[in-house]
């Protein structure tokens, strides 16, 4: 079995590496922010093609509010995972089953793209009004002066960091307040239990709020 597990880290990084080579476009735009970011139809085809080619298969699904994405070695069954809370997108003016869709679709980009280590752009990187910056530069100082949680959880992490680029991609107010509701009982946990981690997602969705309020 180790020696299963070996091969398949090995053909993992081979098609991370075949990957470079291939040429690929980013067609997902911010507006706001001004930064391009890959849409999970721009890399998925040559992902499968890739994966083909070295003998791996992804599988995602979703359990108990994880999604994961399993990519297995497909002569063997060996396999390594990656996992992602469950964080709804929300569209005000949709229906759930859209709802649902667009949540499966994200999910489903960030876990390849995180299997598969391509680079996106980070969304304080993305800000570029000085003062835009300089609050979130502010609001990373105050996570340090926020008395310290409890042991941190990756989870959590993944959470907080999936919640705000979600809400770097909102066209509108409306969307951006909607996908916070959507997700308000996880938030609620993080106000009560984990100050700093509800601190830092408030200061950030604060900073895209401001994209919508006229100059």
């Amino acid at each position: 079995m180790k020696t299963n597990e070996t091969s398949v880290y090995a053909k993992l990084q081979e098609a991370r590496t075949e990957m470079l080579r291939r040429p690929m476009k980013k067609s997902g735009k911010n507006k706001f922010a001004g930064y391009e970011y890959f849409e999970l139809g721009d890399f998925i085809p040559t992902a499968h093609d890739v994966f083909n080619k070295v003998g791996l298969c992804g599988v995602f699904s979703i359990f108990d509010g994880v999604a994961s994405l399993q990519v297995y070695e497909s002569a063997t069954g060996a396999s390594i995972g990656f996992q992602a809370p469950l964080v709804m997108a929300h569209n005000p003016k949709g229906q759930a089953i859209q709802d649902l869709g667009s949540t499966l679709t994200y999910l489903r980009r960030y876990l390849w793209l995180m299997a598969l280590e391509l680079t996106e752009n980070d969304t304080v990187d993305a800000i570029t009004d000085p003062h835009e910056q300089g609050r979130l530069n502010a609001s990373k100082l105050l996570e340090n002066v926020v008395a310290p949680d409890k042991t941190p959880d990756p989870s959590r992490a993944l959470f907080v960091d999936g919640l705000i680029s979600l809400g770097a991609q909102m066209t509108t107010l409306s969307e951006l307040t909607s996908l916070w509701k959507a997700n308000q009982t996880q938030i609620d946990d993080l106000k009560k239990n984990h100050k700093s981690e509800y601190t830092k997602l408030q200061s950030e969705f604060a900073v895209l709020k401001e994209n919508f309020k006229e100059d």
